[in-house]
């Protein structure tokens, strides 16, 4: 392993074929250490390119990285080499990245449910420092990573359609200095998620998302199909005969986790022969069985978790702690162990759109919201459920030194669940309008107020 390579020396160069360039920079990986990419242009690469452990990759100022069809379209850019063996790779740092998609968005798996133009999968000790990628397409993800310890990703501006920063199961993190205009999910925490979401299912705890915007996108084209977060939990059962499954439900067997792979087509399946199998997929009864890991966990979601000075311009949900029920996924299997998320803090969010979206909108059971010195508009706290269980346990929302520029009456939390039990404390609370009151809407459930808000009730 050398100290410092620099890239030109093996034939990676802005005037040279995505062929030939994905293959210098191959070679240069492939010696590890440091590599450095100086010269500035734009490179074409036409195939993905694979990094290993204790390897750094830098970009020069004005250089970027595009994506060119020479020999059949790929899907990642980056992916570690131990994504393929499910084999951790340790210290590796990538500075400066900018991804240039060019309309090359494609799944083409080469890990089921791994879609990131920039992807690790099994990664330690991991940093992003200044990626961009300004035109993310509708079916990859610009950051994706899954089963992870310790990853920094600091400075990133990303833009386009799909999610911007999508993570699967993992601990420690820290999400910083982010600009973001996307359509779909600003930032993705998906402990659970579709079969094609992530590869692998677990718990996303101890993190950090920080100084971080959520842009409003072009007036025509404005519209949005996530959120600024989505924290996503889900759990399931161990297999036994005669169940029923549908697209992306999990099961345990065996000693491992198996999930249905089939068509978004509502179809319900019923498994009476147990999956065993000890790689791939597998049709049974029918059912299209694929392995996911051999680890076994029940409940998924995310814990311990601060999202603080956030900006919000985008008019959408800016925090969904959600629980997919629908045809292509169903978080949670009827009768399985209840996934609590737990203490989430919120500190220094700003609203600064004016439109009546939810602050937060959850349909999950979560034990402790904090929320601490930031600035409500007309924005509520909602709470749904969506068929998936019969008791979403209590939560407590704790509000303290937080603004409130509403005019005139205005819903600070709303209880749309059956027997749900909503405890609101709020203190040094500041009211920018005299007009200002707040309600709430118990709903078939109850809100417990303990304030010093103007309440109407």
């Amino acid at each position: 392993m050398n100290g410092f390579v620099n890239a030109a020396d093996y034939g990676f160069l802005p005037e040279s074929t995505g062929i030939a360039n994905a293959s210098a920079l191959q070679q240069a990986l492939d010696i590890g250490g440091t590599i450095i990419v100086s010269k500035p242009g734009t490179y074409k690469l036409a195939r993905t390119v694979y990094m290993g452990s204790y390897t750094t990759l830098i970009f020069g100022n004005d250089t970027r990285v595009q994506k060119e069809d020479e020999e059949g379209s790929f899907s990642h850019v980056i992916l570690n080499k131990g994504a393929l063996t499910k084999t951790y790779d340790q210290h590796i740092s990538i500075e400066n990245l900018h991804i240039l998609v060019n309309g090359m968005d494609v799944r083409k798996y080469e890990v089921f449910g791994l879609h990131g133009q920039l992807a690790f999968f099994y990664v330690q000790d991991l940093r992003i420092a200044r990626f961009r990628c300004m035109d993310l397409g509708k079916a990859q993800y610009g950051i994706h990573i899954c089963t992870f310890e310790d990853i920094i990703i600091h400075d990133v501006i990303i833009k386009g359609d799909k999610d911007g920063i999508h993570l699967g199961r993992g601990k420690r993190f820290h999400i910083s200095h982010g600009v973001f205009e996307t359509y779909d999910d600003a930032i993705a925490l998906n402990a659970h998620d579709y079969d094609v979401g992530n590869p692998e299912l677990g718990w996303i705890e101890d993190g950090l998302v920080e100084n971080c915007h959520d842009l409003a996108r072009t007036q025509e084209n404005n519209d949005s199909d996530g959120f600024f977060c989505r924290i996503l939990a889900g759990a399931w059962k161990d297999w036994e005969a005669g169940m029923e499954v549908q697209k992306s439900d999990t099961v345990v067997s065996d000693g491992r986790l198996y999930r249905v792979k089939a068509d978004p087509d509502s179809k319900v399946y019923v498994s009476n022969t147990q999956p065993v199998h000890s790689s791939g997929s597998k049709i049974i009864d029918g059912i299209n069985w694929t392995l996911v890991q051999k680890d076994v966990t029940y409940t998924a979601g995310v814990r311990n978790v601060t999202f603080r000075h956030i900006r919000l311009s985008k008019a959408r949900v800016g925090f969904s702690i959600h629980f997919d029920n629908d045809r292509f996924s169903r978080s949670y299997y009827p009768g399985a162990q209840v996934p609590g998320q737990e203490q989430l803090l919120f500190d220094d969010i700003r609203v600064l759109h004016d439109h009546k979206k939810p602050l937060i909108s959850i349909s999950t059971p979560v034990d402790v919201i904090t929320i601490v010195n930031s600035s409500i508009r007309h924005n509520s706290i909602e709470f749904n459920g969506n068929r998936a269980m019969t008791d979403y346990l209590k939560t407590t929302i704790n509000m303290m030194g937080c603004v409130f520029k509403h005019k005139g009456f205005m819903y600070l939390v709303e209880n749309n669940v059956k027997h749900k039990v909503v405890h609101l404390k709020t203190t040094a609370s500041v009211e920018v309008d005299e007009s200002f009151i707040a309600m709430l809407k118990s709903g078939p459930g109850s809100v417990e107020v303990d304030s010093d808000l103007n309440f109407f009730l």
